[in-house]
């Protein structure tokens, strides 16, 4: 038998079809999603129509796994009200700022729901919709989540939508502690409740497509990364795509009052406390153009300077911040001079700049409790040459890079195989693994830190 897992974030849908018992890949293929920080859902259906013809044959069941926290808004005919505002929108950071002091600060969000809400979060974007088009809140009487309304097409567009508890962590309005929406936190943001989706268990079947293929709930694209690797305790997982994730799955809940880490659940019945960043691998891509280069001429000059980058930091908030929550900020440079400003030091500066956001990130996971006894690293710029090694000189523990794969989608690859069966399935993961045993050198982080002092005290 076989399953079917697809990947839909921000920037393409990816697709993998594996043996439901082995695991075993049998095809894959993707198709592109425009660019923007916000994207009418159709866009979506058509890359999906693209990725699966004529690749189901075969499949006896499927999930998907998408990108987080996108507001997907319907009317009462169950079209769309307005194009999807995407994780990465930022234009609701007011609006996350008066939802945060209306309910009496980040600690009574953190109880409340594990997470303090930034820009990212939907209930902000629906404060935002409230605001700035309040005939748009008004027309919306069903709201859902990316991944949510591409398994409502799936299912026929079912009477009624269903979600995951990973997924739904992550709007502000549902809470990992209790296990429930909190309607009270939607109402306050948006005026009125729209009719939200059923939350599902991790093995449930959902539904099913036209021609019979099985349909699981799904999950967000963090939660469907921990699944795909098959994350054991003491695992942190350094993600590199877009934007960059640090998590790792927990038995207990989070509740961050700092708001840096985000007590989301996973897609097991476990949690999934989780730092993100909006700036990774395009930090790689945009020094690259910059410097004329491609990506493996880029690796080389990074590695051909030392750690350090003889003093030059780069800040990377090329789209602003999620973490630390600077959603206005830009990137700098800082600590240039006529000696130090070389292409060499430049393209090493952009990469120890993505990495030192994320060990920051690390750090926060460990003072919620988190063991970190290897760092993971996946993701698009994971596979670039120069990206583990000088990982090793900004981590503590162990740096580990995974053959490259497509794990959110073979995280719900292997959700679909657990519906299907009703055992969750222990697929082991082929190819070759990198290990680079921590060398952290001092003064990198230092630097980085002390040049986010300068600007942001």
């Amino acid at each position: 038998m076989l399953v079917a897992g697809l990947d839909s974030s921000t920037q393409s849908v990816k697709l993998v079809v594996r043996d439901a018992e082995s695991g075993m890949l049998v095809r894959e293929r993707r198709a592109a999603h425009p660019e923007g920080t916000e994207v009418h859902p159709q866009a979506w259906l058509d890359a999906l129509a693209e990725v699966t013809d004529g690749m189901l044959d075969g499949v006896a069941a499927m999930a998907v796994a998408g990108q987080q926290h996108g507001m997907v808004a319907l009317d009462d005919t169950g079209e769309i009200v307005r194009p999807a505002l995407l994780w990465n929108d930022t234009r609701s950071a007011p609006d996350a700022a008066a939802l945060i002091a209306e309910l009496g600060g980040p600690q009574a969000w953190a109880d409340a729901v594990g997470s303090v809400p930034v820009a990212s979060f939907t209930v902000t974007k629906a404060r935002w919709m409230a605001r700035v088009e309040p005939e748009n809140a008004q027309r919306t009487s069903l709201m859902m989540l990316p991944h949510d309304y591409l398994t409502w097409h799936l299912a026929g567009r079912p009477a009624q939508a269903t979600t995951d508890r990973g997924e739904v962590s992550g709007t502000g309005y549902w809470s990992p502690i209790t296990g429930g929406y909190r309607e009270d936190l939607l109402a306050m943001a948006m005026g009125h409740v729209p009719a939200l989706p059923r939350v599902c268990g991790p093995s449930e079947v959902v539904g099913e497509t036209a021609s019979g293929i099985v349909l699981g709930p799904g999950t967000g694209d963090n939660m469907g990364a921990a699944l795909g690797l098959g994350l054991q305790p003491g695992d942190v997982v350094v993600s590199l795509g877009t934007s960059g994730t640090a998590f790792a799955v927990s038995t207990v809940a989070a509740r961050d009052a700092s708001g840096n880490v985000a007590g989301f659940a996973d897609a097991t019945g476990h949690f999934l406390p989780l730092v993100c960043t909006l700036n990774a691998a395009r930090i790689m891509t945009s020094t690259a153009a910059m410097l004329g280069v491609d990506l493996d001429g880029f690796a080389a000059l990074a590695l051909s300077a030392q750690p350090g980058s003889d003093g030059l930091v780069l800040l990377p908030y090329l789209d602003g911040e999620r973490t630390p929550n600077l959603p206005d900020a830009r990137g700098s440079l800082h600590g240039i001079t006529r000696a130090n400003f070389t292409p060499a030091n430049i393209a090493r500066a952009a990469i120890e700049g993505m990495l030192g956001g994320l060990a920051d990130a690390v750090d926060s996971l460990e003072a919620v409790g988190v063991q970190t006894g290897r760092v993971l690293l996946v993701g698009g710029a994971a596979a670039n040459p120069a990206v583990g090694p000088i990982a090793a000189t900004m981590f503590a523990a162990p740096v580990v890079v995974p053959p490259a794969g497509e794990y959110v989608a073979d995280g719900a690859a292997r959700q679909a195989a657990w519906v299907l069966t009703q055992e969750k399935p222990r697929w082991s993961s082929g190819g070759t693994t990198s290990t680079y045993e921590p060398t952290p050198m001092f003064g990198i982080r230092e630097q980085y830190a002390r040049a986010f002092a300068t600007l942001y005290g």
